[in-house]
This record gives structure tokens, sequence and C-alpha cells, in this order.
């Protein structure tokens, strides 16, 4: 396989993965168990798949490596399992793209934050991004509307709400060195199953026998397809490309959530909130470019 044949297929594996993320959404809905129970399903799920990738591509955790990171790797799971809690339950209160929208101002958020912990410098690009960014999530939220529709305020802050968490973790990462790509998310993974287990147990349970025939069919599909396939095709790719590139092409995951909610749930936005969207979504991906030297 050629260099740039390689590239390509790495590509479309990133597009893939962020393709299938994109679709999430509908089948959270359909899945009646309580969010902390999902999280915990979805973790164990993608703990057993990727541990089968590893026995048939025959990596090896080096756990050794880990070392002084275990701290962080702990405090990433839990981060990271409190952020699907948040997001499945921003589903149930307000659209899809909504929600999705409202969880893409992560990034941002993640600019905002470097420079206060990591020294970064923040030019006036980074300050317009933030700002117009802000003003989008401001016209998503529908403000002449929240008075009568709490509902939809609650899944936007549940959504904002995990935005916050997934820029913690993305923070986090930046600061654990010692385990990298796909065993660093594995690793996670197991750490955000030892923190919601017994949050879980503490609060009724898996509840599992609320589950149907379609509830459960969902519930495979999430660990399945949405967690375990999706990583291991992210994490495959991810080393091939740049980080710009990768960025730019995880655009490709609000857009198919947009694009189900309206094709699929028949679920609506209104000019406001398209024209918030647009702003959240083309600002941060600015900010992710880098300008040509």
């Amino acid at each position: 396989m050629t260099q740039k044949t390689a590239l390509h297929r790495s590509r479309m594996m990133i597009v893939a993965s962020m393709a299938i993320f994109g679709t999430l959404g509908p089948f959270v809905r359909n899945i009646p168990i309580p969010s902390a129970a999902l999280a915990l399903c979805r973790a164990v799920m993608a703990v057993a798949l990727l541990g089968l990738y590893f026995l048939i591509t025959k990596q090896k955790i080096d756990f050794r490596a880990i070392g002084k990171e275990l701290p962080l790797l702990l405090i990433s799971g839990m981060v990271i399992g409190i952020n699907w809690i948040l997001l499945f339950e921003a589903y149930q209160y307000t659209t899809v793209s909504v929600a999705t929208l409202s969880y893409y101002f992560a990034p941002v958020l993640v600019t905002i934050a470097c420079p206060l912990l990591f020294h970064e410098k923040m030019g006036p690009k980074q300050w317009i991004c933030f700002a117009m960014s802000t003003l989008g999530i401001v016209l998503i939220t529908g403000i002449g509307d929240l008075s009568g529709n709490n509902r939809h305020l609650t899944g936007i802050l549940l959504g904002l709400s995990a935005a916050v968490l997934y820029a913690t973790a993305v923070i986090l990462n930046k600061v654990i060195k010692g385990v990298a790509g796909i065993q660093r998310t594995f690793l996670q993974f197991l750490a955000a199953i030892v923190v919601l287990l017994p949050y879980v147990l503490c609060t009724g349970g898996l509840q599992l026998e609320l589950l149907n025939g379609s509830g459960w069919g969902s519930l495979l599909v999430v660990g399945i397809l949405h967690t375990g396939l999706a990583y291991c095709l992210y994490f495959s790719a991810i080393k091939d490309i740049s980080g710009q590139e990768a960025a730019i092409l995880s655009y490709v995951d609000p857009l198919v959530a947009v694009a189900v909610s309206f094709f699929v749930l028949a679920e609506r936005m209104t000019v406001t909130q398209l024209v918030g969207g647009a702003l959240v979504l083309g600002f941060t991906l600015w900010n992710e470019i880098a300008p040509r030297k």
C-alpha cells in the first residue's frame, strides 16, 4: 500500500468514525434505562471490544510506563463517564441537533482554558472565535422561547455541562504523556467503570428489565458500533494524519447529527438556531485551521 493510499484510507476511517458518532442520539433515546446505567454499559462493552482488538492485533499495554499517570487516568475516566451521562440526558430534554451543537462548544472552552493552564498565547483570532461561538450558543438557546420551554433550556445546559467535562478530558489528556492512543482510551474506559459501577449500584442498579427487544438492540448498537468500532477506527487512523486535519474531519459528527435530527427524527430548528449552529461550527472550525506559513 502506497503512502498516499494509506493516508486516504486513514481519512476515510476518521470520517466513518465521526459519522457513526453523529448517529448516536436516536439510539440513546430508544434505551429506557437511566443515563448512568447506559454510560456504564457503554464503558463495559467498549472495554470488552477494545480488549478483543488488542488480542487480534497482538498489542500489549505497558503498565510499567503508566506509573504516576494512574491518578490522572482515573480522573479522566471519571470525567468521561460523567460526560456521557450529561450528554445522554441532554438528548432526552431537547432535540438531538441542539444537544450536539451545545456539546460542540467544547473546543472553544479548550481554547480559552489552554492559555490559563499551559501559558499558550491567545491572539485576536481566538478571541473572535470565542465571542462568535458564544453568540452562536446564545442564538441556539432561543432566548425568546425559554420562558415557555424549560425542558429545552435544561437540555442545552446539560449539553454545555457535557462540553465542559469533554474539554476537561481533552486538557487532562494533554497532561498525560506516558500512555498514548487507543491504549489510553482503554484504560480510561476501565477507570470510568470503576467510578460508575458504585454509583449505579447505589442508585437503583442497571435496570435492564426495562429493556424490550428494541431497547436491547439499541444498547448493543451503542456499545458495539458507537463505542467499540468507532473508537477502534478513530485511534487506528489518527496516528497517520495531522492533528489539524483530524480536527477538521471531526466536524462530520455534528453535521451528521443535525441531518439525523432533521431527516430521521423530524425535529425542526428555527432560523435563529440554524444561524447559531452555523456560528458555533464555523468559528470553531476556523479556530482549528492554522494559517499557512
